[in-house]
């Protein structure tokens, strides 16, 4: 049997679980007799959802919650016994939990319906059921559950009156097994970052290289670092990184290509919407960013960085204090992620000093020198299908035209746009020049 059919069912066998279950819980509750729910069913352990659920550590209460927050999604019609009216006051079992949303037909569990489940009315097994919610525990710990938003996570009972809801990146994983990519969206400030591009096109300064090597092997040895040689007992296992300098000198590529070459995904933070107008927003936001960038391993990529962590002037007014405050959670929380946190400014000056100083490097990009660009050059080329003219020295070209890599890019894509109209195609040095005065002229230079 392949993996799409172990997977079907063991879930079909998990949802017959938990009807059975609600079924003996109603009758348990509407006779007053002790709750006893039938045992879970013995899943086939190469299956990749019994194999996500003993890498959770799930024991058979966490297990029967899951069943009923993945029931919506696969079998709602389960959930229809809990859609009984109390006869006497016209109106739902408050026992039950749950919600019946106008925009939705049907029952969607609460938390509370989970605690109802597995204890009925007994005190002592409620308040062990309820014990599922902590955060250390590892429906929560391990974001296989949506949690509430960070205000409410120290109320008492926050958990319980919430719609039980899977995350998007536990459901990718136990109905796809494979990891959820989440999209740029108001709720998600972060986009993914790929390139076509390779470790060897990556043109830098000899100098600036070796740093670059140092961070990448830092990613790809820290765990044998901070687990096996004990350095974690010493240093915090996150590792934050400053690059600086002008635009289009290789800063966002050079993060790319950390990602790919160690097999990390790579997103780059949003900062324009990290910080909202309103109170309590941010923290949602960014929870549910570092969260899952923990769980999943994500380098997270914070592009014009001064923007928000530049130095910060005296709080005069109210919105003023709370941006501040704003700021200093969005530090803390870069400051205690265990993983990789690159922060990219075009000036160092501008980053606040009392943050600067908890970077643990900070590599400076500089604008390419002759040789530099004249690799630039000649790989971008030899890339086009298109010759070039015999009139075009390369040379004199990176010699005399102080240009960045990502200009360069520009000047090319320019340059091709021109052969591709022309028969035969052909990139000659008036098509050169031209694309390079106009990225000159977009620099306000002459």
């Amino acid at each position: 049997m392949n993996a799409d059919a172990l997977r079907a069912q063991a879930l079909g066998q998990e949802l017959d679980w938990l009807q059975a279950w609600i079924t003996a819980a109603l009758e348990a509750y509407f006779q007053d007799a002790p709750l006893a729910g039938p045992p879970p069913p013995t899943l086939a352990a190469d299956g990749p959802y019994a194999q996500w659920l003993a890498r959770w550590g799930l024991d058979d209460d966490a297990r029967l919650v899951l069943a009923l927050a993945l029931a919506p999604h696969l079998r709602p019609a389960a959930l229809d016994a809990l859609l009984l009216q109390n006869s006497q006051l016209n109106q739902p079992f408050t026992a039950f939990g749950g919600h019946v949303s106008s925009q939705r037909r049907g029952f969607w569990p609460s938390a509370e319906t989970a605690v109802f489940l597995l204890a009925g009315d007994d005190m002592a097994r409620r308040l062990h059921a309820q014990q599922l919610f902590d955060a250390d525990a590892p429906l929560r710990c391990h974001g296989v559950l949506d949690g509430p938003p960070p205000s409410d996570r120290s109320q008492p009972g926050a958990w319980l009156d919430m719609p039980l809801r899977v995350s998007d990146e536990a459901l990718s994983l136990l109905l796809r097994d494979r990891p959820h990519q989440p999209q740029h969206s108001a709720d998600f400030p972060a986009q993914r970052l790929v390139t076509g591009l390779e470790w060897v096109d990556l043109v830098l300064p000899a100098s600036v290289r070796a740093e670059v090597e140092d961070l990448l092997a830092w990613v790809q040895h820290r765990h044998t670092l901070l687990d096996d040689w004990g350095l974690s007992r010493r240093i915090k296992a996150g590792y934050r990184c400053l690059f600086y300098g002008p635009p289009g000198s290789g800063k966002t590529l050079t993060a790319t290509l950390l990602g790919k070459a160690t097999g990390l995904p790579v997103y780059r933070v949003d900062l324009s919407q990290v910080v909202s107008k309103y109170i309590g927003e941010t923290e949602k936001n960014l929870s549910r960013l570092f969260d899952q960038a923990q769980r999943q391993d994500w380098i997270l990529f914070f592009d014009e960085a001064d923007a928000l962590f530049g130095k910060r002037s005296s709080a005069s007014s109210a919105n003023d204090r709370y941006a501040n405050q704003e700021v200093a959670y969005l530090l803390q929380r870069i400051e205690d992620f265990p993983g990789i946190a690159i922060l990219a400014s075009n000036l160092k000056d501008n980053i606040d000093e009392a943050f600067a100083r908890r970077f643990q490097s900070m590599l400076y990009f500089p604008l390419p020198g002759p040789d530099e660009r004249l690799q630039l050059w000649r790989d971008g080329l030899a890339a086009l299908p298109c010759p070039l003219a015999g009139d075009c020295d390369l040379p004199r070209l990176a010699s005399e035209a102080a240009l960045s890599g990502g200009s360069i890019s520009n000047v090319l894509r320019y340059a091709a746009l021109q052969a591709v109209r022309r028969q035969p195609a052909e990139i000659t040095l008036n098509d050169l020049t031209r694309g390079i005065a106009r990225e000159v002229r977009k620099d306000g230079r002459i």
